[in-house]
């Protein structure tokens, strides 16, 4: 065994110990798992997961319409002036009342006459005292309930609104959710796609140099000119040329999907289906064939259905305007001073219960006028359903052809690989045999650098078809 090949073992065998140990060491991201870290990342989702949880408060508070309402009312008020029941012509006769009788009676009997006017007199000054207010310093509180009998079928209306406004908020979310996903398989099929055409591009940049060395040995034995070797210089150039572009492009991408992602731009990671020779494609006609059209399953066309019954709850809730209300009112009041046994500066206070009714009686109109144009509103979001049903068909259709297309084109470009192989194997035997000149050989390797990334270009058309249709059902996240 030579020097050469005893380092070339022990190289190779250096390699399969660090090799498990390298990979390790290196991220390895499916499919399945850059979907979820994007959902867990993406600031559009969390901010929708609080709009529902926002919906489902509304929905709650509505609820609430339906319960009696409570509520407790105090107030002190202080005024410059007091209340007066009596005048003060009232007041003096009161407080002089017994001098008629001090004069009637005072001729016969002068010591009866004092005493019968004293006494009137304090009576008189008595009554007038206990009219005596005294409302400058006012104290009142009352407790009040209503509870809503009838309201027009505004409650019912509003709860419709809020269970709708609910769905409505899961319905955007999950919209967000299928563009997070259809971006993250993209980007994370594109860089599949880079990465296989990167390794294509080294492979062909190989082949070049391999020819361009035989070349300049066979320049250096006079059997070539020097223009076959600019020929060959050339497309060296050309072949590094676009392994440079694949390599800015691949980063790029990486940078894209890590961004999604929510990972360091700079991470280092392996896609678990970039280290395959191929891209597997052999379940993609099992899996499209069992998909139904069935537009219903879009959050799209949810939203919009949404839409059209929160327009019909908005008339029926306009419609409440124009009929009567009812409710149940009861409370307790009490007040400082108080009137219940003459009048009192103490807390005193008495229940009351009753029925209160509302009856609108005329507007001029203007609930009607509300109301048609809530109609009218409901009938165009009728229509944009419609029409956004029969463009998702379409959608789903041209979807469909998508995929048949990208099938066959795989199935083609399958073929002409194995061509292009077999014409590049025949064209380097007859340049080794000197029958072939070095431009046959560049030609079969560009037809098979063609034709290599016409069956990279199909492979990846057919996971980007069939990830449009499931986005087209409404499927992206089953």
């Amino acid at each position: 065994m030579t020097l050469l090949s005893i380092n070339k073992w022990l190289g190779t065998a250096l390699l399969a110990t660090l090799l498990p140990h390298i990979m390790e060491a290196q991220t390895i991201l499916s499919l399945d798992s850059c979907k979820a870290k994007a959902i867990r990342n993406n600031k559009q989702l969390s901010a929708s997961k609080i709009k529902q949880e926002a919906a489902r408060n509304l929905r709650k508070s509505a609820r609430t319409k339906y319960l009696p309402r409570v509520q407790a009312l105090g107030a002190y008020v202080y005024s410059s002036r007091e209340i007066s029941i009596l005048n003060d012509e009232q007041k003096e006769h009161l407080s002089h009342l017994g001098d008629g009788a001090m004069q009637i009676i005072g001729s016969q009997n002068p010591a009866l006459a004092g005493t019968v006017g004293a006494i009137l007199n304090a009576e008189g000054q008595g009554i007038v005292d206990a009219f005596h207010t005294d409302t400058r310093h006012m104290f009142a509180g009352t407790v009040m309930l209503m509870q809503p009998l009838f309201m027009g079928g505004s409650i019912m209306a509003a709860n419709k609104m809020a269970d709708i406004s609910e769905r409505m908020a899961e319905n955007s979310s999950e919209a967000s959710k299928q563009d997070i996903l259809y971006q993250t398989e993209q980007a994370y099929w594109n860089v599949v796609s880079l990465r296989h055409k990167q390794r294509l591009a080294e492979s062909y940049l190989e082949l070049v140099r391999k020819l361009d060395n035989d070349v300049q040995k066979m320049i250096q034995e006079g059997v070539a000119t020097r223009a076959e070797g600019l020929n060959v210089a050339v497309k060296v150039n050309e072949a590094e040329m676009t392994l440079t572009q694949v390599n800015n492009g691949l980063a790029l991408s990486r940078m894209l999907l890590c961004q999604l992602c929510g990972l360091p731009l700079e991470e280092e990671f392996t896609l678990s289906d970039e280290t395959d020779k191929a891209i597997g494609c052999e379940g993609t006609t099992a899996q499209t064939a069992g998909l139904t059209i069935d537009n219903e399953t879009r959050p799209e066309l949810r939203l919009l259905q949404n839409t059209v019954d929160m327009s019909r709850q908005s008339t029926r809730l306009l419609k409440a305007g124009n009929l009567p209300k009812v409710a149940l009112i009861g409370g307790y009041s009490v007040t400082n001073p108080h009137v219940f046994n003459g009048f009192q500066r103490e807390f005193a206070g008495m229940w009351n219960v009753g029925v209160m009714v509302s009856i609108p009686l005329l507007n001029w109109g203007d609930v009607q006028y509300k109301v048609r144009a809530s109609k009218n509103a409901t009938s165009i979001a009728q229509l944009e359903l419609e029409d956004a049903r029969e463009k998702v068909d379409l959608q789903i259709s041209q979807n469909k052809f998508k995929v048949n297309e990208a099938e066959k084109r795989l199935a083609l470009a399958n073929t002409s690989c194995k061509q292009a192989e077999e014409n590049l194997r025949c064209a380097n035997l007859g340049f080794k045999e000197g029958v072939m000149q070095s431009t046959t050989v560049m030609e079969a390797q560009t037809a098979w650098l063609k034709a290599q990334s016409q069956k990279i270009d199909a492979e990846i058309d057919i996971k980007l078809s069939e990830t449009g249709l499931k986005k087209a059902l409404g499927t992206l996240g089953e």
